[in-house]
C-alpha cells in the first residue's frame, strides 16, 4: 500500500501561500531543502490539480524586440553593480523611492534604502556604506541618466575611488537589464505583497526581504541556490543536475 500523500500536499500549500509568487520548481526547491525526497513531476502535479499558480497578466508587445548591443559580463563579485530607483506608495498616500543595487555576478542585493527624495550625496553615501558591508567598492556601476546619479557629488565620490560609472541610453532600460530584473522580482514578491504603515515599516520590510533574498531565494540564474551561497562557493563544485536534485541544508 503507497504511504498517503495529504502530508506533502498539505506543506505544499502552505510553502505556495507564504510565497504567493514563486512557481513550483522553487517550491520543488524548498521541500527537498526540508528533507522530502520528492519529484519535480509531483510537485508540479499537485501544484497544477490545486490551482496554486499566481495568475499574472503580461503586458502585450507591440514591437519586435531589437538586438542590442551586448556588454561585458562581471566574473567576479564587486566586479560590476547595477543599480537605481523604484516608487511606492505608504499608507497615508505618500510616495516613497526605493534605491536599489545588486552585483550583477552574484545577483546579491548590496543596497535597498527607501527614502521620500535623494539627492546625488545621499547615493554616495550608501553607495561607501554598502561597499564597507561588503569589503569592497565595485570596479563598475551601471546607472541611468538620472539627475542622482549624474551628480557632482556622485561623480566625485566614483572618481576618488576609481569607479567607472556606466550611463545607459536614453530610452533604453535594458541596457540596464539585470537591475530591471530585481526591480520586478522586489516588486512582485515585497511591494505588491506589503502596504507600508510609514517609512519605518517600509524600510524594516524591505531590508528584511533583501536579507531573505540573498540568503534563502533560489535563483535560476545561479542554478537554483541563493546568492550568498554563490558568492562562497557553493555553486562552484556542484553541476547542474546535482543542484536541482540536492536535498543538503543551506547555510
Amino acid at each position: 500500500m503507497k504511504p498517503s500523500q495529504e502530508p506533502l500536499r498539505r506543506r505544499l500549500r502552505e510553502l505556495a501561500a507564504s510565497r504567493v509568487s514563486w512557481d513550483y520548481p522553487r517550491l520543488t526547491i524548498l521541500l527537498r531543502r526540508e528533507g522530502w525526497h520528492v519529484n519535480h513531476k509531483r510537485v508540479y502535479r499537485f501544484y497544477t490539480k490545486k490551482k496554486l499558480a499566481l495568475k499574472r497578466k503580461r503586458p502585450k508587445r507591440r514591437e519586435s524586440a531589437a538586438v542590442r548591443q551586448v556588454r561585458t559580463e562581471a566574473g567576479a563579485p564587486n566586479e560590476r553593480w547595477a543599480m537605481d530607483f523604484v516608487h511606492d506608495v505608504l499608507a497615508g498616500g505618500r510616495t516613497i523611492r526605493i534605491l536599489a543595487a545588486v552585483d550583477t555576478f552574484t545577483r546579491e542585493g548590496v543596497a535597498l534604502v527607501a527614502r521620500r527624495s535623494f539627492k546625488g550625496e545621499d547615493v554616495a553615501v550608501i553607495l561607501t556604506e554598502a561597499g564597507r558591508a561588503r569589503g569592497a567598492l565595485p570596479v563598475l556601476i551601471s546607472v541611468d541618466n538620472g539627475t542622482e546619479f549624474t551628480s557632482r557629488a556622485l561623480d566625485h565620490r566614483a572618481y576618488w575611488n576609481k569607479i567607472q560609472l556606466d550611463f545607459s541610453r536614453p530610452g533604453k532600460p535594458t541596457d540596464n537589464a539585470h537591475i530591471e530584473s530585481f526591480h520586478a522580482t522586489l516588486r512582485r514578491e515585497c511591494l505588491s505583497q506589503h502596504g507600508f504603515i510609514d517609512l519605518d515599516d517600509a524600510r524594516l520590510t524591505l531590508e528584511k526581504w533583501r536579507d531573505d533574498d540573498n540568503k534563502f531565494r533560489p535563483h535560476s540564474s545561479l542554478g537554483q541556490i541563493p546568492p550568498r551561497h554563490f558568492r562562497l562557493g557553493g555553486a562552484f563544485n556542484l553541476g547542474p543536475k546535482r543542484l536541482q536534485n540536492s536535498t543538503a541544508p543551506w547555510t
